[in-house]
């Protein structure tokens, strides 16, 4: 178990710092910037928490505080990978910024990250409340939930971007059961590796994407 979990986690951290590289030498416009920065958030965040995780299994070492500290720093990194997936929309799909929608999108990744500071999360126990877990999700699922209903609404112009939304949604899915009540039910922890899975896709898709160039990458696609 713990040798095909930890040969996992390093696999998809050296992919996602590799692929983010790659995109932002592939495409160098402001699009490219986004989805490459956006995949090192995701891949450099992770491993906040990734990189003890499988420390903890080979050294013998209190990993407790790094364990709970690196949650800590992915629940931030995720939330600011959001953020940027909003700007990776308006710039591709070529979308005018709504206001309403820009204001709710910020509130809500600074609502989730001011609720991820308290020392009631019992980050360094890494051990964190049930409460806490869902004060703390309820703004980044509804963070999420925009981001959906955006890639939704435009799931037929940009055909590397058609499945995205289907990723998202299924990478909550799997997501909101562990973060709040794995710490009751441990097995539910297993739920991340088909959450990293949908991740891996999405960053795929950013490669797929960044390989166009100029005008025909920029211009959405026809269904």
């Amino acid at each position: 178990m713990k040798y095909g979990e930890s040969a996992f986690d390093v696999i998809y951290l050296v992919f996602a710092v590799v692929m983010g590289i790659l995109i932002l030498l592939k495409r160098k416009d402001a699009i490219g910037k986004i989805m490459g920065c956006a995949t090192l958030v995701l891949g450099c965040g992770d491993a906040f928490h990734l990189v003890p995780r499988v420390l903890n299994y080979f050294v013998e070492a209190d990993f407790t505080k790094w364990l709970g500290i690196g949650k800590l720093v992915t629940s931030i990194t995720m939330t600011v990978f959001y953020v940027m997936m909003y700007h990776l929309w308006v710039r591709a799909y070529g979308a005018k910024q709504n206001r309403a929608v820009v204001s709710v999108v910020y509130l809500l990744a600074a609502v989730r990250i001011i609720l991820c500071l308290p020392a009631q999360n019992g980050w360094l126990e890494n051990s964190s409340p049930v409460l806490w877990g869902i004060l703390r999700n309820v703004p980044f699922v509804a963070l999420g939930l925009v981001i959906i209903c955006l890639f939704f609404s435009r799931r037929k112009q940009i055909r590397a971007f058609r499945p995205m939304w289907i990723l998202i949604s299924l990478s909550f899915l799997f997501y909101i059961p562990v973060a709040v009540a794995a710490g009751l039910v441990p097995i539910l922890g297993m739920l991340m590796l088909p959450k990293t899975v949908c991740y891996m896709i999405m960053i795929c898709l950013f490669y797929v994407y960044a390989k166009k160039s100029g005008a025909q990458a920029d211009a959405p696609e026809d269904a």
